[in-house]
């Protein structure tokens, strides 16, 4: 695992092709590969646009056969307006208790957000939450983290917003919720374009695999967390929610100008 401060887009490492601008992220060697990421920039998605169309936009350019693109769980979820906004949320005693005793997570926002909790618990229900809850307390007694998501599930981890320190203001005031059938979407993205794809929660901490195409499904999802462990795609303003990673073989890497690593994740991510 690698960390880093701020913005990952230096301009040493940035190319663009076709109208397209990509930033070389650097090599890395997974399993006798040694394989090269770019991530590749592009506008503010909006909630309800056609992930394929915005998928033919930015990667066909640049897409090579062979190639493997992460696409990020937010971007597609806003496609799909996959969201829940601030406002709907109507915030529950409950909610405002149990805030009190989780625990403050410097990487981004936790269960100690009160909207973000009641969105749980609208979601899965206040005896599971209780439980959950419950649990966790008792374990961090014993050292034992972690414990709360794994009883209520990965689509709760999954819940990103309602963070007023985002870099992009619309995520102050809405939760984007995972995406739906992660795997048909990137189906329908092999379908329609050829193009091999995975849909990925990575953030500074841990990468998850959501979904992948049909041609990716005999490799274990560890090999592809493997290829993106250090978050290529950032996690400040950089607009770089797809990476293209490329197999380049004995073939010289692109000059890269790495990033400076620091010792801990960073504050406020």
């Amino acid at each position: 695992m690698a960390w880093y401060e701020g913005n990952l887009n230096l301009n040493d490492n940035r190319r663009e092709k076709d109208g397209i601008t990509y930033f070389v992220r650097g090599l890395r060697e997974v399993e006798g590969g040694r394989f090269e990421r770019y991530a590749v920039q592009t506008h503010f998605v909006e909630r309800g646009e056609d992930y394929i169309e915005v998928v033919r936009r930015y990667i066909s350019p640049l897409y090579n056969q062979g190639d493997i693109v992460t696409m990020s769980e937010k971007v597609i979820s806003m496609c799909q307006d996959n969201i829940v906004e601030k406002k709907d949320v109507k915030l529950g005693f409950w909610a405002r208790i149990l805030s009190k005793f989780a625990t403050r997570n410097a990487n981004g926002i936790g269960m100690d957000e009160p909207y973000k909790l009641q969105l749980a618990i609208d979601i899965k229900g206040l005896p599971l939450i209780l439980w959950a809850s419950f649990c966790s307390a008792v374990c961090k007694i014993f050292g034992k983290r972690g414990v709360f998501y794994q009883i209520v599930g990965h689509d709760i981890a999954g819940i990103d917003g309602f963070y007023n320190n985002s870099a992009f203001e619309t995520y102050h005031t809405i939760a984007v919720l995972n995406p739906r059938d992660p795997d048909k979407v990137c189906q329908d993205i092999e379908q329609e374009l050829g193009i091999y794809c995975l849909v990925v929660d990575a953030n500074d901490i841990n990468v998850e695999v959501l979904g992948r195409s049909p041609s990716l499904m005999d490799k274990p999802t560890e090999f592809f967390a493997q290829l993106i462990m250090d978050n290529p795609a950032g996690q400040d303003d950089e607009l770089t929610p797809f990476v293209i990673i490329r197999d380049i073989g004995d073939a010289p890497a692109e000059e890269y100008v790495p990033v400076k690593e620091i010792e801990h994740p960073p504050q406020g991510h």
